[in-house]
């Protein structure tokens, strides 16, 4: 059964004479005719009461034009409904992130793209590492703001900000008014560290490799926002970024003097699947007011 059968049907069931039907759907009268006695011959029943050109709805053609009424509304009202989710004017922006970058990165990329863009809408998601990445991979997700350590062969990346990482203790600790601090500093130190899922404990493990720091962990934490709780509790030092969420009372924030320290934020797309019009054209809004080195 194809959809233009159920066109064709539509067609003269209303007009109920085969030849103006014909001449409205601008095809031939025997290719009418077949259409619908292919049509019938797959329903196994007639759907029209024939006199001549004349034809009328039988009580199966009645019951079956409601139908095909409603799934071809059904069809326009998707075909519509895409139209408007992908226009970049009024289409949703499915976007995923990490739980931190929601106290202020997202929210401000939300609020100032929406003055430019006011019928747009936004589809968000945060969550861990892991969760965001299976958001992104099974395109619940177009895309991902996340750190670049997630980011793998088949993504898109596009810096946003880059935040140097401090070292971070409490302001109890013997280390509190020191000006700066190597990593080396922290040798024998309980260190507050973080669970697989942080997207921040890729960029920590691979400066401490590049340091040759052997981290020793004395907690691990499920998020940062547990991580500086841990600290301003005196149970261990860590390495943050100074950002909205982490700047808790009780906290000594100390720059670190190894070079490399810094944790890298962007947008995150895959390179091999559909982007709407609109996701795209919020991807350029990216690029021009947040990328870093960008204007």
């Amino acid at each position: 059964m194809e959809l233009t059968q159920l066109e064709y049907f539509l067609m003269v069931s209303r007009l109920q004479h085969m030849t103006k039907a014909s001449k409205a759907l601008s095809i031939t009268q025997p290719a009418l005719s077949h259409a619908i006695s292919k049509l019938e011959s797959e329903l196994g029943v007639p759907l029209f009461e024939r006199n001549g050109r004349n034809v009328k709805l039988n009580r199966y053609g009645s019951m079956f034009a409601r139908w095909v009424e409603q799934a071809l509304q059904d069809i326009q009202n998707g075909m519509q409904e895409i139209e408007e989710l992908s226009n970049p004017d009024t289409g949703i922006i499915s976007v995923s992130y990490l739980n931190i970058l929601g106290v202020d990165l997202v929210p401000a990329l939300v609020r100032t793209y929406q003055l430019a863009h006011p019928k747009v809408r936004f589809e968000l998601n945060q969550g861990n590492l892991g969760d965001i990445d299976e958001h992104l991979e099974k395109g619940h997700s177009d895309l991902m703001i996340t750190s670049r350590e997630s980011t793998m062969d088949q993504h898109n990346w596009l810096v946003m900000r880059t935040m140097p990482l401090y070292i971070v203790v409490s302001s109890r600790h013997r280390l509190a008014k020191r000006p700066s601090l190597s990593l080396m500093d922290l040798s024998g130190e309980p260190f507050v560290g973080l669970k697989h899922n942080c997207g921040l404990r890729a960029t920590i493990q691979s400066r401490f490799q590049h340091t040759g720091f052997i981290l020793s962990s004395t907690y691990d934490a499920e998020d940062l926002t547990t991580v500086a709780g841990f600290i301003k509790e005196g149970l261990g030092v860590s390495v943050l970024p100074k950002t909205a969420g982490l700047m808790l009372e009780g906290l000594s924030w100390i720059p670190i003097t190894d070079e490399g320290w810094f944790w890298e934020i962007g947008l995150k797309w895959r390179e091999d699947r559909y982007l709407s019009p609109a996701a795209r054209r919020f991807i350029e809004y990216v690029k021009h007011h947040y990328q870093v080195g960008g204007k």
